[in-house]
């Protein structure tokens, strides 16, 4: 199996997505990593993590899009850029899957446009999993792609993420929930009602309304909301966990009792943070594209890019989008037809 990745896509590429591709090159077998970007560069970090598997090769592409750049005008603009390289490799059938921290609208466009989507799917949208108090994640989707979705746009997430979470997971029947100021069937505006009206007709494991509290309790898998709400909730769940961690830090370096309590408390401390740090997941998915194509936050670090990968294989390995394609194919022919807006 190949994987792409977007060496120069991240806060501090190229060196922890070298650090990373050569943690999980030593970590999964019969896997090839390739880095994509400028050569030199990356050349000079795999001279610091030794790579001693043969399993990393570098991939010259000398554009690249930066955070700040407008998505589609640069992947035009700037030519033969790290993830448009990436996304014509995917194309091409030369890899099984591509990751990218950087520019997420950049990934999106150019997985869009290079891949294609899956027989069926109107708009591909990120799936991301938050960690609940039960121990398990809840798959939330879209966090970004599609800001202005259609109800049958939303429709198609929630079949693709319940898959996503059945392939991953092995959860059965995965619950879906549709985000909501409420949990009555008469609550949200016509958008979200005529949504609603979609799951509800469908059969599939639709629970109804959630709220945004919802999402940390584990009593939903998977939670469907535009890519506007999703990326604002995304944001100010990692802002919150970030918060609170340095609050309490603050509260225990006041005095000598709450430092000993700390330290009593230290190994539960570091479970709590690793249960919340974004790093343990690697990255959302972007599902709907015909490949896998994996989008990590721009602060990821070396780890979150070798469970990126990691991801990116486990997909591949249980044909996630092959399930994704059967399923909405098979719940489309059962729904009842409804009038909605169409893509």
């Amino acid at each position: 199996m190949r994987i792409a990745v977007d060496a120069m896509g991240g806060d501090n590429a190229p060196r922890v997505v070298v650090e990373g591709a050569v943690k999980a090159a030593k970590k999964l077998t019969g896997v090839e990593i390739i880095l994509v970007g400028h050569s030199h560069q990356i050349e000079e970090y795999l001279k610091v993590y030794h790579d001693k598997t043969g399993s990393v090769r570098v991939e010259h592409a000398e554009g690249v899009v930066a955070m700040s750049d407008s998505p589609v005008e640069a992947l035009r603009k700037k030519g033969n850029t790290s993830i448009g390289r990436c996304a014509e490799l995917a194309r091409k059938g030369e890899v099984n899957a591509l990751f990218s921290a950087g520019n997420t609208g950049a990934a999106v466009a150019a997985a869009t446009l290079a891949m294609g989507t899956l027989e069926g799917v109107r708009k591909p949208g990120i799936a991301a999993p938050f960690p609940t108090v039960k121990g398990t994640e809840c798959v939330v989707i879209d966090v970004g792609a599609n800001i202005k979705p259609k109800p049958e746009h939303l429709f198609d997430y929630g079949i693709m993420a319940a898959e996503y979470v059945e392939a991953i997971t092995g959860r059965k029947n995965p619950t879906i929930g549709l985000m909501n100021v409420g949990e009555e069937e008469a609550k949200g505006d016509d958008f979200i009602k005529q949504t609603y009206a979609l799951f509800k007709s469908a059969p599939i494991n639709f629970i109804g309304n959630v709220e945004g509290r919802d999402i940390f309790e584990g009593e939903v898998d998977v939670v469907v909301c535009d890519g506007f709400v999703g990326n604002v909730l995304l944001k100010t769940a990692e802002g919150t966990a970030d918060a609170l961690f340095k609050v309490m830090k603050q509260e225990i370096m006041k005095s000598f009792i709450s430092k000993l309590g700390a330290w009593i408390c230290k190994p539960a401390f570091k479970t709590v943070y690793r249960r919340l740090n974004s790093s343990a997941y690697g990255g959302a998915q972007l599902l709907g594209v015909d490949g896998i194509c994996i989008i990590g936050h721009g602060s990821s670090d070396a780890k979150a890019v070798v469970n990126a990968i990691t991801v990116a294989v486990e997909l591949s390995n249980n044909h996630a989008n092959d399930r994704v394609v059967s399923a909405i194919k098979r719940i489309r022919e059962q729904r009842p037809q409804t009038k909605t807006a169409t893509a």
